[in-house]
This record gives C-alpha cells, structure tokens and sequence, in this order.
C-alpha cells in the first residue's frame, strides 16, 4: 500500500531503472526492470583486452580451456558456456575468473547451458559473494551474450533458469535489457524504538 503507481523509478548505482509492477488482484505478481544496454567494449566492463569485443576468448583455469564472453551490465560479466553447469566444481572453478588478471576489478561468472533458443539453465560465482543463488545481471549478460552470438533471438523473452528461480530476459535489438521476475511477500515486522 506504499504506492498506487505500476510504474517507478529506482535509483541505484548503475543508474536509474524503470520499474514496470504486473499487478493481478491488485497485488504486484511480477516487476519488470528496464536492465539498460549490454556493453561489450572490453574498456567499459573492464577487460585488459585490445580486442574491440571480448567474446568467445580462450580463457586457461584449472588445466582447461573455457571460452568466455565478456560484457558489463553495469557490473562486469564472464559468460562461459558449459556442458553441465549443475556438476561445475564452482568453489574451485569462481575463484580462478573472479581474480583472473584479465578482469582488473573482479569478475562475475555465469556457467550456463542453452537448453534451447528461448531457455537458458545458469549458476553464478559472483565477485565477492561465491556462489549466490540468483543473480539479474548476471541473467542479463547471459541472454545479450546468446544474442549477440545469434544462438537467441531478440526481442523474445528468454527464461533462465538459476538455483534460486527462474527469470525472463528480453534483449532488444540494441541490446537493451529487460528483465522480468517475481514478486512475493517474504515476512514483515517493527523496529522497536530504544
């Protein structure tokens, strides 16, 4: 009941997003985020690369070669895709690309699989967290990277599936991204004044 309004404003540290609220009974069931753009400059994630893109780069961690697509969201992302992201060693395996000397300031990492054009299946090394059971930017930077790499088509909604739930992403054909996931009632309490 704090606002009537289905469309808001949130000021964060990667901008200001727009908030779409899905409302069904007169309670929001879902919110979709305006994410922003997808950015590949390796300059702006930042990657130390003179590459004009970061993508489909050979990458060495624990005696294997991934290939790692690169992108920020406003927080810098490491794409790899994986056979089985569910059976990754990702305690040993996050620690290796979050401080990898190519990502100056750390490096999220999404190990994904594409399921299918419109399906993704996602785990996360987040930089400074480990392993986290859900991540948006991270679902961002996955569907923009199976964009740009023509595996999933724009302008479609995208479901990713992480550990903690599942999300829609659609990638424009700028590479603007919205991000669209669940809304529910957690808990609610008082703080009791000293």
């Amino acid at each position: 009941g704090l606002t009537d309004k289905q469309t808001l404003t949130l000021e964060t540290l990667s901008g200001v997003k727009t908030l779409r609220l899905n409302l069904r009974q007169n309670r929001v069931e879902s919110v979709q985020v305006e994410m922003g753009q997808a950015i590949f400059d390796p300059r702006r994630i930042p990657v130390s690369s003179d590459l004009p893109r970061f993508v489909e780069q050979p990458l060495s961690a624990c005696g294997q070669t991934f290939s790692v697509s690169c992108v920020s969201m406003g927080n810098p992302h490491a794409v790899v895709f994986a056979d089985d992201p569910l059976s990754l060693d990702l305690p040993g395996l996050g620690p290796l690309f979050e401080n990898h000397p190519l990502f100056p300031e750390r490096i999220n990492t999404e190990f994904i699989r594409l399921e299918a054009p419109d399906r993704i299946t996602m785990r996360v090394w987040e930089r400074g967290s480990g392993e986290t059971l859900a991540c948006g930017t991270g679902a961002c930077a996955s569907a923009a990277v199976c964009a740009l790499l023509g595996k999933s088509p724009f302008d479609t909604d995208i479901t990713v599936s992480l550990l903690g739930g599942e999300l829609k992403i659609r990638v424009l054909p700028d590479f603007r991204v919205l991000m669209t996931g669940p809304a529910a009632f957690v808990c609610d309490g008082t703080i009791a004044e000293e």
